[in-house]
């Protein structure tokens, strides 16, 4: 699966070769469908208009399992995974039901906010300094002002590089000579 921190970047570049593969084996088939399955077995339902309505929108890309794993696949070979993946981690983050959210606020900030954090993501100084003070004192929305700015990071650079990356380019080319 392509989500949470517990996910490998492994796992999505495979994920991202095995969408090429059954949508390329879609063109071949005469219906319009395929199921496809992940390691853990979990179907999901593939359609080849699929790949072209995540053109549409940013936030039709990372509704679709298929496209945010694509997605993520790309940022993986850009060196700047760690966006989407603060960007799930803080979604994660925001449905926690556990009344105390102290150690995963921290675990959060340690591993993507702080300075020398494994997987820093560019923020500003301000926006550093307003997190960091929300997690001495976490609720759900602590991280909320540093998801939107990476969200907007994506959106307006990482988004449109990727709708002109030859890997989604190619994906098309498949689904619309089929």
């Amino acid at each position: 699966m392509c989500r949470g921190l517990e996910s490998l970047p492994l796992t999505c570049l495979e994920r991202a070769k095995q969408l090429k593969t059954l949508f390329g084996s879609l063109l071949q088939k005469p219906n319009h469908g395929v199921m496809g399955h992940s390691k853990k077995s979990d179907a999901r339902r593939l359609n080849v208009n699929e790949p072209l309505s995540w053109n549409e929108s940013f936030e039709m890309l990372l509704s679709s399992h298929n496209g945010l794993c694509l997605f993520r696949a790309f940022l993986v070979s850009e060196f700047s995974e760690e966006n989407i993946a603060f960007y799930l981690v803080c979604e994660d983050f925001k449905a926690t039901k556990t009344p105390n959210l102290s150690a995963k606020a921290q675990k959060i900030y340690d591993e993507f906010i702080c300075s020398e954090a494994p997987r820093e993501v560019n923020l500003d100084h301000l926006t550093k300094a307003a997190v960091k003070d929300n997690v001495r004192c976490p609720d759900h929305s602590c991280f909320d002002l540093a998801q939107a700015k990476i969200y907007a990071l994506m959106q307006k650079d990482c988004y449109p590089r990727f709708l002109k990356s030859p890997m989604y380019l190619d994906l098309l080319r498949k689904t619309k000579t089929g």
